[in-house]
């Protein structure tokens, strides 16, 4: 009996893993100060991308906070610098600025954060990175991210 309830949960979990399509993506960061990637990329087709930032640390957000910030390349160090006197409370992120095109919220170990974002504004070819605007984590918490064909 046990071991058909083992079979059972391996099934629901392997259907559960298989609903996660293309346009679903997930990263972990850690109280190393570590993405578990460093490239994410989608297809075209994609019309909404939703992505789930895990932290699999133990240290609370207010010393080890990480959020997943995506930005044009070009961007990415003006939106890291505006942010900070923006504080803790708003993720580090400037309010309104128009060069953050996703972000997840700021979270402490063992939290995480699901956000969707229109994918019809990215385009093929153009060079996006993401990166955690926690003030000094950007130079190892940064990583690629494409559109693809």
């Amino acid at each position: 009996m046990r071991f058909a309830h083992i079979i059972v949960a391996a099934s629901l979990f392997a259907a559960g893993t298989a609903i996660a399509g293309p346009c679903d993506l997930e990263i972990e960061s850690t109280d190393a100060m570590k993405f578990s990637k460093d490239s994410l990329s989608v297809p075209a087709s994609c019309k909404k991308v939703t992505l789930k930032l895990v932290h699999t640390g133990k240290l609370p957000k207010a010393s080890m906070g990480h959020n997943w910030v995506l930005a044009k390349a070009a961007d990415v160090q003006g939106v890291a610098n505006d942010g900070i006197p923006a504080g803790a409370d708003k993720g580090y992120i400037k309010p309104g600025d128009a060069r953050v095109l996703a972000a997840t919220k700021l979270i402490g170990g063992g939290e995480s954060d699901t956000i969707s974002f229109d994918a019809t504004k990215l385009k093929v070819g153009e060079a996006y990175n993401f990166f955690c605007s926690f003030p000094g984590h950007i130079g190892l918490m940064k990583g690629s991210f494409a559109l693809t064909k």
